[in-house]
């Protein structure tokens, strides 16, 4: 495979993420070889993945976009679009991020509600517990 590639991969062994599907879909990968136009990528899972997703690597706080060019059952190799290309796709959906936030807060507001309902649960036991030690 290297005598088709433009620059050598340098051994690498960072974390990374795929993210697809308007950001709906992700799942964790590693990178093992990389250079600035490519990179081979190790997933624990045999997946199906599209042919172009986002690559975040969090140790480099940096997300790509990736291109299937390989597929082999070690891993799979990607190129990189143009850097320009990637950061306006790594950019924020506004209209994405703000029903992200209203579903963060329905979350938060569920998870309130039922933080409240075990905290009165715990009243009542503790209420009983000092009832019947009396």
């Amino acid at each position: 495979m290297s005598e088709h590639r433009r620059e050598t991969r340098q051994r690498v062994f960072l974390k990374g993420r795929i993210v697809f599907n308007n950001g709906s879909s992700s799942f964790d990968c590693l990178v093992r070889d990389m250079s600035s136009s490519g990179a081979r990528l190790v997933m624990s899972d045999a997946t199906t993945l599209p042919e172009a997703f986002d690559l975040y690597i969090p140790q480099k706080d940096r997300t790509y976009r990736a291109i299937l060019r390989w597929r082999r059952e070690d891993g799979i190799g990607v190129i990189f679009e143009d850097p320009a290309r990637a950061q306006a796709a790594a950019a924020p959906n506004p209209a994405a991020t703000e029903a992200s936030v209203t579903m963060l807060l329905r979350r938060v507001s569920e998870l309130e509600t039922e933080n409240a309902a075990l905290r009165r649960l715990l009243a009542s036991m503790a209420q009983g517990d000092s009832a019947s030690a009396a």
